[in-house]
């Protein structure tokens, strides 16, 4: 699994939290920080990642959702799930899905409904 920031923004400690108890429930997690979408996707197909989760907190989610599906479709990755967290609007999650976004994890998320997304 692929733990990303696609912004430049200070908001990583929720990221960092994730990724910490993902890897103690037994996940391999690579984690970097504020990357451009197409970055991310190298470093997907690279790592040969089964999830990419993105935590944006300062808006552009729309924009870096679309940017990384049209990227997966280029480099023929989009076996790749997608999922979001961070302070994303209710309004823009169905926009998100249409994109590919398989799931968004808003503040208060459990980590056990990532791993329950995940592994399925």
């Amino acid at each position: 699994m692929l733990l990303t920031k696609s912004r430049m923004d200070a908001h990583d400690r929720g990221l960092r939290y994730v990724a910490k108890l993902l890897s103690l429930a037994g996940m391999e997690v690579i984690l970097t920080r504020y990357r451009l979408p197409e970055e991310i996707v190298t470093v997907a197909v690279q790592e040969a990642v089964d999830v990419i989760g993105v935590s944006c907190s300062t808006g552009g989610h729309l924009y870096v959702a679309e940017t990384i599906q049209e990227s997966l479709r280029r480099e023929e990755a989009e076996g790749a799930k997608v999922i979001f967290g961070g302070i994303i609007p209710d309004q823009d999650i169905p926009r998100m899905k249409n994109l590919g976004v398989i799931a968004v994890f808003g503040p208060g998320s459990s980590v056990e409904e990532i791993l329950e997304l995940i592994s399925r």
